[in-house]
């Protein structure tokens, strides 16, 4: 099993950044790939990037340009730095692991973006 704990969200104007963490239970080489979704309001929930245990990485268009994912294998800590914030990434951003056929989801953090 792999626990992953969420963290860093809060309310930010139009244009501000946040820095998300997750930090896992497991050393980061163990675990296949991570990833950020999210889910507003009414929506389903979505890739928002995710990052494999070789360093490979990708974006939802809509991030592209915008944020980053990265780690910290001495630590077990996935970063998704967020920037230019727009109103319409305000959701709550769950992290998730994936680890020997399962995937394990944290309990999510909540990003507002208001003026």
């Amino acid at each position: 099993q792999v626990q992953v704990v969420e963290s860093g969200g809060g309310l930010v104007q139009p244009g501000g950044s946040l820095r998300l963490s997750c930090a896992a239970s497991r050393r980061l080489f163990s675990i296949s790939s991570m990833g950020w979704y999210r889910q507003a309001p009414g929506k389903q929930r979505e890739l928002v990037s995710a990052i494999t245990s070789d360093g490979n990485t990708n974006y939802a268009d809509s991030v592209k340009g915008r944020f980053t994912i990265s780690r910290d294998n001495a630590k077990n800590t996935v970063y998704l730095q967020m920037n230019s914030l727009k109103h319409e990434d305000k959701a709550v951003y769950y992290c998730n692991a994936k680890f020997k056929m399962a995937t394990y989801w944290g309990q999510g953090t909540q990003v507002t973006v208001s003026s």
